[in-house]
């Protein structure tokens, strides 16, 4: 934990709100609390680039006399305060690092665009940090290239997420996902690799010579770039869903599964192997989980299969497409529609939990880079882009199969041929 946020009792931090004049942050949080743990790592970053402002968190449920004097009854909520009075807006829920960064600039009158960028050169730039990413940082690195990692999140992509990772060559067949990128974040660093993470990516510029990534506080500038930005979850199209993001309809069941301990019923949407294998994964907490389809038939995995229809927690509605939530403050069930009969229905449930597919991040560079029809990144089987200089690797390329052996090999060749490219650049 960051030695620049305090953690205060109620009496200490009622003593810092009268006496002290400038702007301060008090971040309500909760234990095992999915939104807090997103925001933890970005609450520290504020901490560090804003050493003027004096930043507290405070347990809730420890505090709960003075949450329920400031009116705060969910976690993580943030509020700021000057002089002693409350000022600006609440911060609550899911927090970004964008969001965050912009609320605090806000407060402090501080212009985005007048703030100087620190400058930084490399041999060779990797946007994203999932295995793909990670992957080509360790085998640049490895070949004595000077390596610097952006990634907006945190190093270890959605694969950091995942339950457990099955069938990965050299493991005993069945890993956590975080044991799995831990150990690549390590040895990528270990041969020198530099990971800078929760970074802002504003713009680049990838068409010139020297290719240019932009951040909210640094300019990165080097001769070759691989891109490994991923995929991220397609949004389940049912009105209300941005209304309970977060707050019922979640996408990560190893982030927020916890939340539904003992709940009576969780569903979740999809057929494939991720709808499935974290349908399995959900029954440790919830008491009963629906799967949702909209055909008459799984595309996970046989084994997949298997495993939840022998599972006694969990059941199927086939052939059905959720349409819209149900719910005031608190998601209470969805109205699903048999895409058969066109009838519709309410299945009552305490959360939803969204495997629909992914969908590349691209719009970054879409502008530059060549894509396919559905938005991935067009490649040669070296990982060549249509830009010199610019290679491609993971969930963020074209191809058919995305998995983490595929995702690594990508990151191996876009590598291998970075440095080759380097190599022949020199001697022209």
């Amino acid at each position: 934990m960051s030695d620049r946020i305090l953690h205060l009792t109620t009496d200490e931090f009622e003593t810092e709100l009268k006496d002290f004049k400038g702007l301060i942050a008090l971040d309500f949080f909760s234990e095992d609390c999915p939104p807090c743990s997103q925001l933890a790592p970005i609450y520290i970053r504020m901490a560090e680039k804003f050493p003027d402002v004096k930043f507290v968190k405070m347990l809730r449920q420890t505090n709960r006399p003075l949450a329920e004097k400031f009116g705060v009854k969910g976690s993580p909520t943030v509020l700021f305060f000057r002089n002693g009075e409350e000022a600006g807006p609440r911060l609550s829920g899911y927090i970004s690092i964008t969001q965050a960064r912009q609320t605090f600039e806000d407060l402090l009158g501080i212009k985005s665009e007048e703030i100087v960028k620190e400058k930084m050169n490399a041999d060779v730039l990797i946007l994203g940090g999932g295995p793909a990413g990670l992957t080509a940082a360790t085998y640049a690195s490895r070949a004595k290239l000077n390596v610097i990692m952006v990634e907006e999140g945190l190093a270890g992509g959605q694969a950091a997420t995942t339950y457990h990772i099955a069938n990965y060559p050299g493991t005993p067949g069945v890993l956590g996902g975080k044991e799995l990128m831990d150990n690549m974040i390590a040895q990528a660093k270990g041969f020198g690799a530099e990971i800078h993470d929760l970074k802002e990516v504003l713009s680049l510029d990838l068409k010139g010579n020297m290719k240019k990534i932009i951040t909210e506080d640094i300019e990165y500038e080097a001769p070759v770039v691989i891109l490994a930005t991923g995929a991220e979850s397609r949004r389940l199209s049912a009105e209300r869903e941005a209304d309970f993001r977060g707050k019922g309809i979640h996408y990560c069941a190893t982030c927020d599964g916890s939340m539904y301990q003992d709940a009576e019923e969780v569903l979740v949407v999809g057929g494939g192997n991720s709808a499935v294998e974290e349908a399995v994964y959900l029954t440790k907490f919830a008491k009963h989980v629906t799967i949702i389809h909209q055909f008459d038939n799984f595309q996970a995995s046989k084994t997949a299969q298997e495993e939840a229809l022998a599972n006694q927690k969990i059941s199927v509605i086939w052939d059905s497409e959720p349409r819209s939530i149900v719910g005031e403050k608190h998601l209470t069930g969805v109205v699903i529609e048999n895409i058969k009969t066109h009838t519709l229905s309410t299945v009552s449930a305490n959360g939803v939990f969204v495997y629909i597919g992914m969908q590349p991040r691209t719009p970054i560079f879409a502008d530059e880079i060549k894509l396919n029809q559905w938005g991935y990144v067009e490649a040669d089987e070296e990982m060549r882009t249509n830009l010199t200089g610019v290679f491609v690797a993971g969930d963020v390329r074209s191809k058919t199969v995305r998995q983490v052996a595929t995702a690594v090999g990508d990151g191996a060749i876009a590598a291998v041929n970075a440095e080759r490219y380097l190599a022949n650049r020199k001697k022209i």
